[in-house]
């Protein structure tokens, strides 16, 4: 049936998700194991061998390692975007958001090969994970409007709390965006040649922590209006501010203790997760009447069902 959701949609989405979360953190430990030039040429390992060498040693079998993570990526987003396309009319959000990653991914491959043609320029990393941190977000959306109803939204909850909801998100991307530059500017450069940003990164560190603390603040009143008006979005508003406990945890922890790789990399994998749930929670805050949607859990336009 031309509008059914199946079985095999659901995982390959959830795939999808979790890879695109995978490879930031397998392109975190190439940049902290000091691995980014590994294989110095792309899109070949070497000029002379698509695959490392043995005289290259363990960084060059890191970065292939992350190379290779970036074709198993493309692959599920290439499947996910297939199992769409037969209802590209029915659920023309699905198709577009499917094709959103799969041309993402794409793109992200050519920035890898532009971030060492160029010797790790510290601003072409960083744009190279905040296109990472993008596509993350956008496969999160796709698992939403995968299990909501097909319809005209409507807006769930008060206007004051729609925007301070989306002020909230402004305050996670500058927070981000000078974690970015706060990263580029410190020791982890993926290479010993590699250059740096010359900001000055400990005053980045204290600029960095600044919208953090005003996103956590913004988080909590999120939380306690949801919860007092009983909200749906709740959860999710919940789920945000545990991430956001645990991120200035591992955040103060690695600032106090010279910056230890393990720890860079969990934060780095925690503001994608973060950024996903925000994802969800802005768009939880509209939804299909219920008159107008389905009442089952992957609802479609069309009486959709699960195979």
């Amino acid at each position: 049936m031309p509008g059914s959701i199946q079985r095999s949609t659901i995982v390959l989405a959830w795939l999808n998700f979790i890879a695109e979360t995978l490879i930031i953190a397998t392109g975190g430990a190439v940049r902290l194991t000091g691995s980014g030039l590994g294989c110095p040429t792309w899109p070949t390992c070497t000029p002379d061998s698509l695959i490392p060498t043995p005289e290259m040693g363990i960084h060059g079998f890191i970065e292939f390692g992350n190379r290779t993570m970036t074709g198993l990526v493309g692959i599920i987003a290439v499947l996910v975007l297939l199992q769409v396309f037969r209802m590209r009319r029915e659920r023309r959000d699905l198709f577009t958001l499917a094709l959103i990653v799969v041309l993402g991914v794409v793109a992200q491959a050519f920035v890898g090969g532009v971030t060492v043609w160029t010797g790790l320029n510290p601003f072409i990393v960083g744009f190279h994970y905040v296109a990472s941190l993008a596509l993350v977000c956008v496969t999160a959306a796709f698992l939403v409007r995968l299990y909501s109803p097909v319809g005209p939204r409507e807006r769930v909850v008060p206007r004051w709390y729609a925007i301070l909801a989306h002020v909230t998100s402004l305050a996670l991307a500058v927070t981000i965006a000078f974690g970015i530059a706060t990263t580029a500017s410190g020791p982890h450069s993926g290479d010993v040649t590699a250059g740096r940003t010359g900001f000055d990164a400990e005053l980045l560190q204290h600029v960095h922590a600044w919208p953090s603390y005003l996103m956590f603040a913004l988080t909590v009143v999120l939380v306690i209006g949801a919860v007092a008006r009983r909200l749906a979005v709740a959860p999710w508003m919940l789920a945000l501010l545990a991430l956001e406990l645990v991120q200035i945890a591992v955040g103060l922890y690695q600032a106090r203790n010279g910056l230890p790789p393990v720890f860079v990399g969990l934060h780095m994998v925690l503001a994608a997760l973060m950024a996903a749930t925000m994802t969800v929670a802005l768009l939880k805050l509209k939804a299909v009447p219920a008159q107008n949607g389905s009442s089952g859990s992957i609802p479609t336009a069309t009486k959709t069902s699960v195979k």
